[in-house]
């Protein structure tokens, strides 16, 4: 697959990493030809120094089948996918790493051992998934969480992930933040518990307890997205139809609405996990290059921000 273009978002944020001195990361288990040389092209881009963890036999053999140099990369032996993720996570909590990114491995299988409660990769907060998402017609990267890890959100890991990806878009260097919570409708309906959860998120960015950002909802998609819509529903607001991040009610609409972007509206959707003390670079297992290598500079605008 091709790198992105040069005049889309996802290439302005490689190119932005231009200077930036690349993050050691942890890969876990890269045992397919796409794994592996997704990796070695971050490499090569200046994004990241891999270090290969997974069975040595199976990479160098994966390596031999590519033509691809492996060069002076570490390789830390691990007996499967499993033992892998594990010795990543132990790497990352030991500050022996600066990233974890994703190889021939199962999303599940990776976040298993990156969540778990004494995985030593735990902040203050919830750890949270966000999709930073190309659109050929829009101006700026929308960000979409969370599509991977909470499948249903309480309001207190709303808060969090609302928190993460304010964070994320500040590290990425978006001018102004705003942030949609998105339910089916506008406004809120004791029915559609969505809505009195966007409401409330709503009301603390007022009161300060979620900062950096304009957060309102509850918002249906159009509202958030389509300046006419919030006119024509006489929706009054900084975020409506300008919102470039979209907190969505649950895993599962999530999901959906990042795969729709993706296969119906030619998005490109580079993927990370926040809130951890270092990033998780979470790509698909068919994923390209292009799709890695934004994926990997953001991890590096994360790990080297101010």
């Amino acid at each position: 697959m091709s790198e992105p273009s040069g005049d889309s978002h996802h290439a302005r944020l490689i190119a932005r990493c231009a200077g930036r001195a690349a993050i050691l990361t942890a890969v876990v288990h890269p045992c397919d030809r796409l794994a592996l040389e997704g990796a070695l092209a971050c490499a090569r881009a200046g994004l990241i120094v891999p270090v290969l963890v997974g069975n040595e036999r199976k990479i160098r053999a994966v390596a031999r089948d590519a033509a691809a140099d492996l060069g002076e990369y570490r390789i830390v032996e691990a007996a499967h996918s499993h033992e892998a993720a594990a010795v990543a996570a132990a790497l990352a909590r030991d500050g022996r790493v600066e990233a974890i990114m994703k190889g021939s491995i199962h999303s599940d299988e990776l976040l298993h051992e990156v969540v778990r409660p004494d995985s030593g990769l735990h902040t203050q907060r919830r750890m949270s998934h966000a999709y930073v998402v190309d659109l050929p017609n829009r101006e700026e990267p929308l960000i979409v969480t969370d599509a991977a890890i909470n499948v249903l959100p309480t309001l207190a890991q709303k808060r969090d992930i609302a928190a993460n990806a304010i964070d994320l878009a500040k590290a990425l260097e978006m001018p102004a933040v705003r942030v949609a919570v998105l339910s089916a409708v506008e406004t809120v309906n004791a029915s559609i518990p969505s809505t009195l959860e966007a409401a409330a998120l709503a009301k603390m960015a007022e009161r300060g307890q979620i900062a950096g950002a304009v957060v309102d909802g509850p918002m249906a998609l159009d509202d958030a997205v389509d300046e006419a819509a919030a006119r024509e529903k006489g929706l009054k607001s900084g975020v409506a139809g300008r919102a470039n991040v979209l907190v969505v009610p649950n895993f599962e609409s999530g999901n959906m609405l990042a795969k729709a972007l993706i296969l119906l509206a030619g998005a490109a959707a580079a993927g990370i996990v926040l809130g951890a003390r270092v990033p998780v670079i979470l790509t698909g297992r068919a994923d390209g290059v292009s799709t890695r290598l934004a994926s990997a500079a953001i991890a590096l605008l994360l790990a080297r921000r101010s």
